[in-house]
């Protein structure tokens, strides 16, 4: 698969809630995940810590009102995506989040995944 075929089924993947099964099948088994920096998480590495990580913040939610993914930009071995939600999680309340995600292709699998709020 090129980078903008990985791009397009990650986009498809996630605008029908299979967020897992792209984990499954897009990334690497040892993927980075890297958060922003204010919330002072670890890194998870691995495909199965990027699993655990999506649990726990599935965990959190109790509505998720709306959410809106662009389409993928792509540039060589990367490409980005904004990603919009609007969700009520038990920690924080209801909130809006937006944010762009940067993925880092190698060898035909997501080896990297970084947010920006």
């Amino acid at each position: 698969m090129t980078t903008q075929d990985i791009a397009n089924r990650l986009v498809e993947l996630c605008r029908t809630g299979k967020n897992d099964q792209a984990y499954q099948e897009l990334f690497s088994d040892d993927a980075v995940g890297v958060e922003p920096a204010q919330y002072n998480m670890p890194n998870a590495v691995g495909k199965q810590a990027l699993l655990a990580k999506a649990a726990g913040w599935q965990q959190d939610v109790e509505a998720m009102h709306d959410s809106a993914i662009s389409d993928p930009i792509v540039a060589g071995d990367h490409f980005s995506l904004s990603y919009m939600i609007d969700l009520t999680t038990k920690s924080r309340g209801r909130s809006k989040m937006e944010e762009i995600c940067v993925y880092s292709v190698k060898d035909g699998k997501i080896v990297k995944e970084q947010f920006f709020h």
